[in-house]
């Protein structure tokens, strides 16, 4: 017996003297909202709209691949206050072309252009065509990006010091990859585990939605999507049905809400078609609850928290609090979790934690 235990005991001796092998590192996804203002007026120091989504594994922090969704104004600003610089981002991608998404775009390709980086992937949508005689060009902007810094001469006077940046200026560093959006969700970018889907969503000709799958988990994109029947008499809700279907079960859903309070009826003087193009947050709550979405972050907050007024127009009964964005989600039917954006807001999958960061403008 005492033999059998000696052979016992120095077996697990040996088990236990043997090296263990290296730890694999867990997959993870953080999203951070880089800008929550919501459309072109200004207000407290707030960035335009933008979502940064970062994958990785625990090793690294979760940034193997750097994905900039919209580039709002200040969206430059946030970016450096989190430690990633222009050519750190390895895509970029616009939901539409409307100024509050774009503003920050000419300064990310400026830097990356002065810091001699490489080119930068430009996922949009192909020219949209309006009905009022217009066209939406993601195409053209890139392609104009740097044009008032060639006529002013800042182009031709960076150069004089630094020959190696290139002669056309930044808009020679925008590889664009235009897709034609669908009814049906379509692939648009994809590196190593992280791949990107798209889908046709209404607020603007040319708008998409976006999906992003990882090992760590999904997060959709929804920019400014709204019904495509704009007429609220006709429709049952204001939210997005492509949407709905390209969110079906994610873990994270990042989309643009205006507060029900700014409605037509509700004394604000705030143009109701531009009201009827947007999502409201009592319908986001009632979407995500349908499509069994664990997680809403509320972004491009029409108005911003604090703020007595959307540009000119007054919000009835004083300016909102976190609070009525979140009981107005809830009011949806909505059980999951809610973050109401503020710049620099994250979220890491697969802990799911949300964790809020000052900003110092």
């Amino acid at each position: 017996m005492k033999k059998i235990c000696f052979v016992l005991f120095a077996a697990i001796a040996l088990i236990a003297a043997i090296p263990a092998g290296p730890a694999i590192a867990a997959p993870c996804l953080e999203v951070t909202l880089t800008g929550t203002m919501g459309g072109p007026p200004t207000f407290n120091g707030l960035a335009g709209a933008g979502t940064l989504v970062r994958y990785g594994d625990d090793s690294n922090d979760c940034n193997d691949v750097k994905l900039q969704f919209d580039a709002g104004r200040g969206t430059n600003v946030r970016l450096s206050q989190l430690g990633i610089m222009p050519n750190q981002l390895k895509a970029i991608f616009f939901t539409h072309i409307h100024s509050d998404h774009t503003d920050g775009f000419g300064d990310i390709m400026q830097q990356r252009w002065h810091f001699l980086g490489a080119p930068l992937d430009v996922v949009c949508a192909a020219d949209a065509a309006s009905p009022a005689g217009h066209t939406m060009s993601c195409t053209d902007l890139a392609a104009n990006i740097g044009d008032a810094f060639i006529a002013s001469g800042e182009i031709a006077q960076r150069r004089a010091e630094n020959a190696a940046r290139n002669p056309a200026g930044p808009a020679a560093l925008t590889n664009v990859m235009a897709f034609t959006p669908g009814a049906a969700p379509a692939l648009v970018w994809s590196s190593g585990d992280v791949t990107v889907w798209a889908i046709k969503s209404n607020h603007i000709p040319g708008h998409a939605s976006y999906q992003v799958i990882t090992p760590a988990g999904t997060v959709v994109i929804g920019g400014d999507a709204s019904n495509d029947i704009t007429d609220p008499s006709m429709r049952a809700f204001s939210t997005s049905e492509q949407v709905e279907l390209l969110a079906a079960n994610a873990d994270i859903l990042v989309h643009s809400t205006i507060h029900p309070v700014m409605g037509p009826a509700g004394g604000s003087g705030f143009p109701p078609p531009v009201f009827n193009r947007q999502s409201t947050a009592t319908d986001i709550g009632a979407m995500a609850q349908r499509a069994g979405i664990k997680r809403v972050m509320l972004t491009h907050l029409i108005p911003s928290i604090g703020s007595p007024s959307q540009g000119p127009f007054p919000v009835p009964g004083g300016a909102l609090k976190k609070r009525n964005y979140k009981n107005a989600v809830k009011d949806g039917g909505y059980r999951g979790r809610i973050s109401v954006g503020t710049d620099l807001l994250t979220v890491r999958l697969p802990k799911n934690k949300e964790v809020r960061r000052k900003h110092d403008d």
